[in-house]
């Protein structure tokens, strides 16, 4: 993973069926999770779910949501691929959250909580 390569594909989101369907029905609540977990629990859940969830009414939620995975990219030092930020939400909204999600998972990062969490030894770093 620390080879600025995502741990999982943009098209692997039935690998986790529970965010996927969490996705495809409230993509806000995986957005908001994703989001605080980015933010390091800096924001809510809560609020950034609310804030998605009103620019879905003007279907403009992906621009809001590509902010974020470019947060994550260079966060993590992660390539842009397969190919700009606001492109891969624009046209595969689901995807790209359930992307996310499942890397945030992979890297230890409990995506509804914002924290580090060490699963080896389950205690948690903050």
């Amino acid at each position: 993973m620390a080879n600025g390569r995502w741990s999982v594909g943009l098209c692997s989101c039935v690998n986790d069926l529970s965010t996927c369907c969490l996705t495809c029905f409230l993509p806000c609540v995986t957005f908001g999770r994703i989001a605080e977990a980015v933010d390091d629990g800096h924001s809510s859940c809560g609020a950034n779910c609310c804030i998605y969830g009103l620019l879905m009414g003007a279907q403009l939620q992906w621009l809001y949501s590509c902010t974020y995975r470019k947060k994550m990219r260079s966060k993590f030092g992660l390539e842009s691929e397969p190919c700009a930020d606001c492109c891969v939400h624009f046209l595969c909204e689901p995807c790209a959250l359930c992307q996310e999600h499942a890397e945030l998972q992979n890297r230890g990062l409990v995506p509804f909580k914002g924290k580090f969490v060490n699963f080896a030894r389950k205690s948690k770093i903050i």
